[in-house]
């Protein structure tokens, strides 16, 4: 049996970014700690961080099949605001046994010792994508199991393309043809390519030049390579073919796509239940980002189902876990809501179902994944904040600063 106790249909800006970075804090007017069992009882408690409906649904009706064939009764409540109610339960002692957890909580939790890292007793551990294990890894343990995951790729607005003269054979797949053909589609009414102003997009730049913030535990934000990225999205912000969604009157790269504001955005798998939703008539293609100087590279986006050490039902909720992470499960789950299955074995089956995506899927094998260390959400905030300006701003100082901030949080 389930039941969801608190809820609230966060909606697209929010359900993207429940696996980015510093973008889940919200106020939610939550007073105290959402009722748990965790600690202790027969049954499992299950918090989460719901998209809307469609998920929530979804999850529910997955650990229903699931209490039904174990005998074992599941609560799944429903997050307003799902850091705060973790940490408040957490902090009261009855934390829920089972949680959405996002990689740069891992660090603070396991430091304190609330975190149960079960991730190699899972029968399924080696069906993850690499990737994902890696980026749910702290100090050689693998926490927990991703859930799902998204990429980023290229949103191309297929009227819009066409009007301008292009055709399949123009799909750019360097930065100087992305840069072309961005300036060809771009008019007095749109931009050529918009993206929101922050880490969490600008990132795949980085990745395509060959660096990141952190490479093997060590910050590399100041490197060369970053500056050149950075630079070249500079250039074209100011030649007008590149813009943020902000700057175009948008709240994100969706709607600025959608409203036809922008030919082009960079965005995630998350962008075509926005699109069905709110601009069911434009019609569109995905495709890989172009490479940079140093190959592809893309952004991946993820949570995991956490388990608290001090449950006691982990060996329930393990089970639990493997029967929500399943190939089948997880297709299911794709199908109500949209991610990515978290596991190899579910590929083929999700390519063939979604034939137009599969851009976002082929990332996973070059993905870059935002810093998990403790204090990394405090760097990319700050980040962000400086990257509103980058228009004017000198990229190398900006760097300079997070490169700063980086190596205070790794001493």
């Amino acid at each position: 049996m389930t039941r969801h106790t608190t809820r609230r249909a966060l909606g697209l800006g929010a359900f993207l970014a429940t696996g980015a970075l510093a973008l889940t804090a919200c106020g939610s007017g939550f007073d105290e700690p959402a009722e748990t069992n965790g600690g202790g009882g027969d049954g499992l408690t299950v918090l989460i961080g719901s998209s809307g409906d469609a998920e929530t649904q979804a999850v529910e009706a997955a650990v229903d099949a699931w209490s039904q064939e174990s005998g074992t009764e599941v609560e799944v409540q429903v997050a307003n605001d799902l850091p705060q109610q973790l940490s408040q339960g957490f902090a009261a002692g009855s934390p829920p046994d089972l949680f959405y957890l996002a990689p740069e909580q891992i660090a603070g939790y396991a430091e304190n010792g609330s975190l149960a890292a079960y991730g190699d007793d899972l029968a399924n551990k080696d069906d993850f994508y690499p990737s994902l294990v890696e980026n749910f890894t702290l100090d050689g343990e693998f926490y927990c199991a991703p859930k799902d995951f998204s990429t980023l790729a290229l949103v191309i607005n297929t009227a819009l393309w066409q009007e301008a003269g292009l055709t399949e054979q123009d799909y750019p797949t360097t930065w100087e043809e992305l840069a072309a053909v961005a300036q060809q589609l771009t008019t007095d009414d749109r931009v050529g390519l918009v993206f929101s102003a922050e880490y969490q997009r600008l990132g795949v730049f980085l990745a395509q030049a060959g660096g990141g913030l952190v490479v093997d535990g060590e910050p590399v934000a100041d490197s060369a390579e970053n500056v050149e990225a950075l630079e070249y999205v500079k250039t074209h912000l100011n030649d007008g073919s590149f813009a943020f969604a902000a700057d175009v009157g948008a709240g994100w790269g969706g709607e600025a796509f959608g409203n036809q504001s922008a030919a082009m955005a960079i965005e995630g798998n998350w962008i075509t239940g926005g699109l069905a939703n709110d601009f069911p008539d434009v019609e569109y293609t995905v495709v890989p980002l172009p490479e940079g100087p140093a190959g592809p590279g893309t952004l991946q986006f993820t949570n995991c189902w956490g388990l608290a050490a001090d449950s006691a039902n982990q060996e329930q909720a393990l089970d639990l876990v493997e029967f929500l992470t399943s190939t089948d499960q997880q297709l299911a789950f794709s199908e109500a809501f949209g991610p990515m299955p978290s596991i190899q074995s579910a590929a083929d089956a999700w390519t063939e179902a979604n034939p137009d995506l599969s851009a976002f899927l082929d990332g996973a094998e070059y993905a870059q994944f935002p810093p998990n260390q403790a204090g990394a959400a405090d760097v990319i905030t700050d980040f962000n904040a400086q990257l509103e300006s980058l228009r004017t701003a000198d990229p190398a100082e900006i760097l300079s600063s997070v490169q700063a901030n980086l190596e205070a949080i790794a001493e």
